[in-house]
């Protein structure tokens, strides 16, 4: 079973309270299945381990309530996750390391958010990276779209033009990995 750290879990909360207001995510728990909700209305702790299932149900009916089902809308949000990131804890890495350094940062940061997944960092050429993602199920797709968006608001604050990030193997497919193609100039 793939989990997710409690912190990414509290970003989430945090954004919809934030953006939408406590009666959205109120409103959000109450259309939850008894099993997501518990997970939710109780205390999520950030050093805590989450089932992915059970956030990603989650996910779909936060943005089933606020972007009319548009899933795309998760590559915006997490960017903003990252940039918030990466303006605080994280900055030192913006500011002493190149779009190279960076990638392979984040790819190791993102080891600590997903347990029962393996990421490997593999960089092709300069400005060229493929990352793989070992573990991910086939119903865990959406987290391909946070993936996407984290690295992506990466490269741009890191000066990174020309950026372009897609999987070339998505999670979807269910051949047991997914790739993610990363460039820039």
């Amino acid at each position: 079973m793939v989990e997710i750290k409690g912190s990414a879990v509290l970003d989430s909360i945090t954004g919809i309270k934030k953006r939408d207001g406590e009666r959205a995510y109120e409103e959000i728990l109450s259309l939850l299945d008894d099993e997501t909700r518990k997970m939710f209305q109780g205390t999520v702790s950030a050093s805590s381990w989450y089932p992915l299932d059970l956030f990603l149900r989650f996910l779909v009916v936060e943005i089933n309530q606020s972007a009319g089902g548009n899933q795309e809308v998760l590559v915006t949000r997490s960017e903003k996750v990252v940039e918030r990131q990466l303006r605080g804890v994280y900055k030192i890495f913006v500011k002493i390391g190149s779009p190279e350094f960076l990638m392979k940062r984040i790819a190791a940061v993102h080891a600590t958010y997903f347990n029962g997944v393996a990421i490997d960092f593999n960089m092709v050429s300069p400005g060229n990276a493929v990352i793989r993602y070992t573990g991910f199920e086939p119903q865990h797709r959406l987290i391909g779209l946070t993936l996407i968006g984290f690295f992506r608001k990466a490269l741009e604050l890191s000066g990174a033009t020309d950026r372009n990030v897609r999987f070339i193997t998505p999670i979807e497919a269910g051949k047991g990995f997914a790739e993610l193609s990363v460039s820039w100039k």
